[in-house]
């Protein structure tokens, strides 16, 4: 506790253990309680550090709670990296002058100490001028004090004049450069993580690539989209004002337990498997899948998007089919039940019978190294975003690892997190550096439920995590989707564009495709499980 104490600060992780979100040149509000004993006066400011150690703005607090001594600044940082701010109070005892010398000129009173005592606080602005070349300080700061004292020591003039002499715009310019203040009392240093702009604001489009540019041969067998083909479509896609292109899985699928179409246990030949299924002979997740092409192919689709001035994000699935090569070369990564069988991925009474989830308690080391290493590999290639499915199943602690070792290594690669889970882990997976996430918007559907959920955001925890908004995926239709027709994806697309910075489109939402799967809030004939070839002049259009 300082001597003008300082508590509640905010933005604040943990109580400073962690670092808070910013954005490049994004303001973000700091706020503290500040207060003393007694009636003489204070103030405080909020002092931003940058990733250098420079104090490189002060900004003065402002009471927004009277009564409760809540304050306020803005700061705002100029480019990434890991900066700190803090708060800074003290005694002020010009302010208390003033207030005192109001008072007592009122009253008539004390009309020669009024004077003494703004006599001192003079002269120690003047002692700190002639010390020192203080940054802004003038000639004109010197004489505008000098001529003040001059002023005030004239006792035939009024109280009053000589009070106006000593409260004149040039002793206040003055004072900026020399200010006067006792009992300093400084806060800790807080972390704020600062981030490219586009972890705060961007519009992403969402593909399975696989369906760009697959077609039925006459004997109705399926050909697979490729790389080369969905790389037509992206001057559609830029043509309508996204950023991000987002990739599902491109990495080989497995045979092993293939699901089928519309998530039957048993594929009928040709059906291409769910692509979250990740892992074959022809290799695991730093593989590309042998129908969609080759890394040359998968530069070349990234070469394309920048040229249309979009990013590529892909998505990063943790799981692994029963095909994939760390079954055999890394059995320890997996859950032995006691049957001695491999457990698939199960949310009991849901089975997931194609995939298997890896057990990050085993091995925990080895599994690190080996996701740092394939996630080296998606880099080298010219993903700049991933966008990671499912983190919740996974511990916390490992991505903290992970971030914090991206944010230094990496430090304009972005992650999103496909969490949709209760608030504590959603915002825990954000506290530990997570750049964005996917959150509860598209279940929000009444007024005032939206009101309160924005405001939530922007104000309860946004220096948690960054919102991203999708009114469908390939996972959700809510029922909200399913009955409101074409007027319900266009308010959606608006509600979701508006209410956070970020918000996302899946690919088909411009055809309104809002049937459902019998008894599940997602599409029928989803395509996690077949391919689906769009005609995008046919339909009804948002």
């Amino acid at each position: 506790m300082g001597r003008i104490p300082i508590r509640d600060i905010e933005p604040s992780v943990e109580n400073g253990s962690w670092a808070a979100k910013g954005t490049e040149l994004e303001a973000f509000p700091v706020r503290a309680t500040v207060f003393r004993e007694g009636h003489d006066l204070f103030a405080a400011e909020a002092v931003l550090v940058d990733p250098h150690g420079n104090e490189v703005q002060t900004e003065p607090m402002v009471l927004i709670r009277p009564g409760l001594g809540r304050y306020e600044a803005w700061l705002t940082p100029t480019y990434p990296g890991a900066w700190t701010y803090f708060v800074r109070s003290y005694s002020d005892p010009i302010a208390t002058w003033e207030h005192n010398a109001q008072a007592r000129i009122g009253a008539d009173t004390d009309i020669e100490l009024v004077f003494l005592e703004a006599e001192a606080w003079m002269n120690r602005a003047l002692t700190t001028l002639e010390a020192a070349v203080q940054s802004g300080a003038t000639d004109a700061d010197m004489t505008a004090l000098k001529d003040a004292l001059d002023v005030i020591h004239m006792e035939r003039l009024s109280p009053t004049v000589r009070f106006e002499a000593a409260t004149a715009a040039g002793v206040r310019t003055a004072l900026v450069h020399a200010p006067v203040r006792d009992m300093v009392t400084e806060s800790s240093r807080f972390p704020v993580n600062v981030d490219r702009s586009l972890a705060l604001a961007g519009s992403w489009y969402e593909i399975f690539p696989r369906s760009h540019g697959s077609y039925q041969d006459q004997d109705g067998t399926w050909v697979s989209g490729t790389l080369a083909t969905a790389a037509q479509d992206l001057g559609r896609i830029a043509g309508m004002g996204f950023d991000v292109v987002y990739l599902t899985p491109v990495s080989p699928i497995g045979t092993t337990n293939r699901k089928g179409r519309n998530n039957t246990l048993e594929a009928a030949p040709g059906d291409p498997g769910s692509p979250y299924a990740i892992g074959s002979a022809d290799g695991g997740h730093d593989a590309i899948h042998p129908e969609l092409g080759t890394f040359e192919d998968f530069d070349q689709f990234v070469a394309s998007a920048k040229s249309y001035g979009m990013e590529v994000a892909l998505d990063f699935a943790l799981q692994c089919s029963p095909d994939h090569p760390w079954l055999t070369e890394h059995p320890e990564w997996f859950t032995t039940r006691a049957d001695g069988t491999i457990a698939f991925a199960e949310n009991p009474p849901k089975k997931y019978q194609d995939i298997y989830p890896l057990n990050f308690d085993n091995d925990p080391e080895g599994i690190y190294q080996e996701i740092v290493r394939v996630l080296e590999v998606w880099i080298s290639h010219g993903v700049t975003i991933f966008r990671v499915d499912n983190p919740h199943t996974k511990p916390v602690q490992f991505w903290q690892r992970l971030m914090a070792q991206f944010r230094i290594e990496h430090p304009d690669i972005l992650f999103l997190a496909e969490a949709f889970t209760a608030p504590p882990m959603m915002q825990g997976l954000g506290a530990v550096g997570f750049h964005q996430s996917y959150c509860y918007f598209a279940w929000r559907t009444e007024k005032e439920e939206i009101e309160e959920y924005l405001q939530e955001l922007a104000t309860e925890s946004d220096h948690l995590l960054r919102p991203a908004f999708w009114p469908t995926t390939h996972d959700i239709l809510t029922p909200f989707m399913q009955d409101g027709g074409k007027a319900a994806f266009e308010l959606r697309a608006v509600l979701a564009a508006t209410g956070a910075p970020t918000y996302g489109i899946y690919s088909g939402y411009e055809l309104v495709e809002n049937v459902a799967r019998p008894g599940f809030e997602e599409q029928i004939d989803n395509e996690k499980y077949e391919f689906k070839p769009r005609n995008w002049q046919a339909g009804e259009h948002t």
